[in-house]
């Protein structure tokens, strides 16, 4: 859908787009700058004020030009929810005079970014890098395209889990070192925490289809594959939408947002959701448990967007449970974000050059450390900056239990109808059992039903 949706580009919108990628008439791909310096331009989804990659890039960009005179980085964040953003990168990068030379993937995109041809295989550069090795290898395979070659190099990585306000906890008598071993037990600590502090939200996720891939992934991937379903068998490349996880899943989500257990739909519906919940509520204690990302640890650090004296203290972070407490007894997805190259982008070894800058094991420490998130090298991971952070060992640890998300042209497509089957539930408008039916035909018609199971 993306490739037909961005085909309709115009000078107006790509014009509306080089502003919102914060470029300036002498910062484009081409060309050099007044200092005589080629300018390399960067683009990433920008958070506004508490933008932890552009805390990490503006760091990196002082250091980079100090030792690379020749090179001048340009930031140029695309402030734009999830889904807004793909499409705009992917109308960006359809053109030389648009295309930013770097620009930041989420891993789930990358494969049919690289199938539409937008993308530098990369396969000649990591080939003679001496550094691709430190890299974790089942990080690798997140950055390669359906044809095997390497199109983006990691740079975080991350696991999804329970966070929860300690404090709610303790008024509601349950235990500072929480971890629930089924959806039951979550669903009761929710209750609990309602008839202990009616004015706190019990537990929150992200429901909304404006939030996008958070919805799909973080929410209903992290709950269907809680049940021993998949989404997608890889073996025989084809799609559930039969499976009783799929209404499970959404059960689940009707009884936390329809029985008062979730936040208002004012809140759950907004594109600052996230914001609200990690930033504001969970860090003073106005909500009990948020099903997020490991990322979150960096609000909470100095220099964060809400930094606490001792995380730790205030706050815990649980592994997700399997439905039933089932094996292997815990589930998390994994995801990232990676650095790929423009086709079109018109200095690709320069960027290059910049990519390999950020990628040595100082610079990936750093930004995984800025941002919380888990690193994607092995040395990194060593380092005793990144192991001193609180809730590491949690975050770390569901690794183990991580599953990933399919790679397919047509998953994009298939996490639309996700997102729309988990909000029609959330607002009330359609049953666990309706919304699956839905979905179950929303995927047939993008996927083929001799492509389902």
């Amino acid at each position: 859908m993306l490739k037909k949706k961005v085909m309709y580009s115009s000078f107006l919108l790509a014009s509306i787009l080089l502003a919102a990628c914060g470029t300036d008439s002498d910062a484009g791909s081409e060309g050099e700058s007044n200092s005589g310096a080629t300018p390399i331009e960067i683009a990433w989804r920008g958070t506004g004020e508490s933008d932890n990659v552009q805390r990490y890039l503006e760091e990196f960009e002082e250091e980079f030009e100090a030792n690379n005179e020749d090179i001048d980085i340009v930031l140029a964040p695309v402030t734009a929810s999830e889904g807004d953003y793909f499409s705009k990168m992917a109308l960006t990068m359809q053109s030389p005079d648009t295309a930013p030379d770097i620009v930041s993937e989420d891993t789930f995109m990358l494969s049919s970014d690289a199938n539409a041809g937008y993308l530098v295989n990369l396969d000649s550069y990591v080939g003679e890098w001496d550094q691709w090795d430190a890299f974790v290898e089942n990080i690798k395979q997140g950055v390669m395209g359906e044809d095997g070659s390497v199109y983006g190099i990691p740079t975080t990585t991350d696991s999804r889990g329970i966070w929860y306000s300690k404090k709610l906890f303790s008024d509601a008598g349950l235990p500072a070192d929480w971890q629930p071993e089924s959806w039951e037990e979550v669903v009761s600590a929710a209750k609990t925490i309602k008839e202990s502090n009616p004015d706190a939200v019990p537990f929150a996720m992200n429901v909304a289809k404006v939030n996008g891939e958070a919805t799909s992934m973080q929410t209903f991937e992290m709950l269907l594959y809680g049940t021993g379903e998949t989404l997608y068998d890889n073996e025989i490349q084809k799609w559930n939408v039969n499976g009783q996880g799929i209404e499970d899943s959404l059960g689940f989500i009707d009884t936390i947002m329809n029985q008062d257990l979730g936040p208002s739909l004012s809140v759950a519906m907004n594109s600052s959701y996230g914001s609200v919940m990690m930033q504001d509520l969970l860090p003073n204690d106005g909500v009990g448990m948020v099903l997020d990302g490991s990322w979150n640890i960096g609000n909470y650090l100095e220099g964060g967007a809400a930094p606490l004296e001792d995380p730790a203290e205030q706050l815990g972070f649980a592994m997700v449970p399997t439905q039933n407490g089932q094996e292997p007894g815990f589930t998390t997805m994994a995801g990232g974000w990676s650095w790929a190259i423009p086709e079109n982008a018109s200095n690709h070894d320069l960027s290059w050059r910049v990519i390999q800058a950020m990628s040595e094991q100082e610079s990936q420490t750093r930004r995984a450390v800025i941002e919380g998130t888990l690193t994607v090298r092995s040395d990194s991971a060593e380092d005793e900056t990144y192991m001193e952070r609180p809730m590491i060992d949690t975050a770390t640890q569901v690794l183990e239990y991580a599953q990933f998300r399919p790679k397919s042209d047509l998953y994009p497509n298939v996490s639309i109808a996700i997102q729309d089957a988990v909000e029609s539930v959330a607002t009330g408008s359609a049953t666990p059992e309706q919304a699956a039916e839905n979905y179950k035909n929303a995927v047939i018609d993008i996927v083929g039903e001799e492509n389902t199971y």
